[in-house]
């Protein structure tokens, strides 16, 4: 790869030439600091040494799936694509190069852009196959064996509550289902989970902590270490200070959105300190600012060693909340088209230079001319630095606000000394995010810089990245392009009839309240045998605010004018009642407040039209003579501001007046948590 400054055409041979040592002076690296004057910008000097010991162990680099659902359209990608994106995430020397891996323990409720199913969705039931978190952990480990795996649940089933909306009342129950969780990883797909969280930005109980440890010991799982609380610092912190007990069974304090500070606590705890959840911003260039910032001073202000993104991949309908908040883009299944975006590979700068179990060298961390630098030693002599230059209205994470700073061009001079001062040479790989002139430069390796007397000097410009190090195994991928954007399929059916489904769900339908999964109808004669089943029956011990019908959507957000048609069966006798719609315009932690064109058949006979998920708007209702336990035909006819619907092919009601929303997706569901099956689905 050429450098920078041979790029941009300006003076470049002569940079080449003097790309070592100190005697970068006169000569910049990269277009932004040609013709620089050198007294312009501030120098400093900067010692790196191993001599007097070393920093914190580092524990890597990773990313959530889930809390909620935010996988959910990956699975559904063909080969070879669905590979691809897989490689960029986990493979190592090759894109993100994740060391962690964090998922969800589906509970069942909804958890931000959906909900994710249970292994347990009742008090007798068992099924390590449900969801598609099992099936990931496992791709991930076949690209690399050595990442790190953590569980995490956000809700639980309703009965382990027992009517209530807590898990902690019965804490040897919850202890019973999420090591059931930690052993079905191991027994039906041959994974170990590496740590086990308490409950998502959610209360702690210490007495439940206590107990999990004491059940995972008990069933041969001592190496499965826990986290709390995934919250805050506090209370947590203080609580571990205070309590020696809770203090012998939590490893590591994970707090979410720092904002790269810890508390004196949580210092005092001598505990591992990791963000345990961070980044969640919008994945351009701002976001791919935030990533990087906050990677490296993590650490620098916060002693953090390990910084966890949500989410890994935005793979959910980009209107759901927090659309495109992953390291990279695969929304779009049915075209194959995804995005490698920048915060991939601001990644790569630690992943692909690092690894869990390697040491952060003692040093402040903090450039003079703003910004910040990381290094890291595995012990046997190699060396990582990873700096950062990133100004503060180019690395605004969504949260917590950022205080102003500045940043400026600068000039830094590190000294290497102790074991690394007989270095002679270090790889550079360079990124710079380009906000005025919308072209980034991103992960490129440059001319390797020499290190002479165990010293080296780099002109840093604002909004860059570097890593230097002694390792010569960085890739940037060169992969084929994947397939142009399409919209969701205008004309779109599924009849669910496959015998053997490779997972629970059928591709493209995103629950937002509820589970529906493929179901098989033994008593059926034939028409039915294969079905979509809406299987919670309990309200979950809730994370968010599920509605109170359960809710699946699927298409184009965008959407106006649509004929929907689905084969539904209610199986509660006398209540149940189940719904088609269109115009749908709310889903994830907002579903309560979904608004659409929603057409409703009850066991009771009757039928209504709402412009509501919660049934209070009622535009229109009837006898409809539907009745529980057979099969009926809905169909749902939006057009401009009419709607009108029938039953089994014959109008029902018709013209009714709508004005709002304007557009949104199809949906099915259920007026309560009950059971019913849905078959044949078309949307036009």
């Amino acid at each position: 790869a050429r450098s920078a400054a041979q790029r941009s055409g300006a003076g470049g041979m002569g940079c080449t030439a003097l790309l070592w040592g100190w005697l970068l002076l006169g000569c910049s690296w990269g277009p932004g600091l040609l013709g620089v004057g050198a007294a312009a910008i501030a120098t400093a000097t900067y010692m790196l040494d191993d001599a007097g010991g070393l920093g914190r162990q580092f524990d890597g680099i990773g990313a959530v799936s889930g809390g909620g659902a935010t996988s959910r359209l990956l699975v559904n990608y063909q080969e070879p694509y669905r590979s691809q994106i897989l490689d960029y995430l986990f493979k190592p020397n090759f894109g993100a190069s994740l060391h962690i891996l964090k998922v969800e323990i589906g509970g069942d409720g909804q958890s931000t852009d959906g909900t994710e199913p249970s292994h347990m969705h009742y008090e007798n039931d068992e099924n390590y196959f449900r969801g598609y978190e099992w099936w990931l952990m496992k791709e991930a480990k076949k690209r690399n064996p050595k990442i790190k795996m953590i569980g995490l649940p956000w809700t639980f089933p309703g009965w382990i509550g027992k009517g209530e909306n807590w898990p902690y009342d019965y804490p040897d129950v919850t202890a019973y289902y999420i090591v059931s969780w930690i052993l079905g990883a191991k027994q039906y797909h041959d994974l170990d989970i590496d740590y086990i969280g308490i409950w998502n930005e959610r209360a702690f109980n210490s007495k439940y902590i206590k107990l999990l440890r004491y059940t995972l010991d008990k069933h041969g799982l001592q190496q499965v270490r826990i986290i709390a609380s995934d919250r805050l610092w506090e209370p947590i912190s203080f609580v571990l200070l205070l309590d020696s007990e809770l203090q012998e069974v939590v490893d590591v304090i994970g707090a979410h959105y720092p904002g790269t500070k810890t508390v004196p606590n949580a210092l005092l705890t001598k505990k591992k300190l990791w963000a345990s959840e961070d980044y969640s911003t919008f994945n351009d260039e701002v976001g791919a600012g935030c990533w990087a910032r906050i990677l490296n001073q993590n650490y620098v202000n916060g002693n953090m060693t390990s910084t966890i993104a949500w989410n890994l991949v935005a793979s959910y309908y980009e209107e759901l909340p927090f659309g495109r908040c992953g390291l990279m883009t695969a929304q779009e299944p049915w075209s194959g088209h995804y995005k490698v975006e920048a915060p991939v590979w601001i990644t790569a700068h630690t992943t692909q230079f690092t690894q869990p179990g390697w040491s952060y060298l003692q040093v402040d961390g903090h450039l003079k001319g703003g910004g910040s630098f990381v290094a890291l030693t595995d012990g046997l002599g190699n060396l990582t630095i990873i700096i950062e230059t990133m100004t503060h209205n180019h690395s605004q994470c969504i949260r917590p606000p950022l205080p102003h700073f500045s940043v400026t061009p600068q000039r830094a001079t590190f000294y290497l000394k102790g074991s690394f001062y007989m270095i002679e040479t270090l790889q550079v790989w360079h990124s710079r995010l380009g906000f005025e002139s919308g072209n980034s430069s991103l992960f490129q390796k440059l001319h390797p810089v020499k290190v002479w007397r165990g010293s080296f000097s780099l002109d840093l410009n604002v909004d860059e990245v570097y890593t230097l190090t002694t390792l010569k195994t960085g890739r940037k991928c060169g992969c084929p392009e994947p397939p142009p954007p399409q919209p969701f399929p205008s004309n779109y059916k599924d009849d669910f009839n496959i015998r053997n489904p490779p997972f629970s769900e059928a591709p493209n339908f995103a629950d937002q309240t509820g589970v529906f999964e493929y179901f098989i109808n033994a008593s059926d004669p034939g028409d039915h045998v294969f079905t979509l089943r809406q299987v919670v029956v309990q309200r979950p011990i809730t994370w968010a605010s599920d509605a109170d019908q359960t809710i699946s959507l699927i298409g184009n957000f965008k959407w106006v004018n649509l004929t929907i048609t689905c084969d539904i069966y209610i199986e509660n006798a006398h209540d149940g009642g189940v719904f088609i719609a269109g115009r749908v315009n709310n889903g994830g932690i907002y579903v309560r407040r979904a608004q659409g064109i929603f057409f409703w058949v009850f066991a009771d006979g009757t039928y209504r039209v709402t412009g509501d998920l919660a049934g209070e708007e009622i535009l229109m209702k009837g006898l409809s003579g539907v009745r529980d336990n057979a099969w009926h035909t809905l169909t749902l006819n939006i057009q401009g501001t009419s709607a009108s619907g029938q039953l089994n092919g014959y109008p029902l009601w018709e013209n009714v007046t709508i004005s709002k929303p304007s557009n949104g997706w199809a949906a099915i569901g259920t007026r309560s948590f009950e059971f019913a099956q849905f078959d044949n689905f078309h949307v036009e």
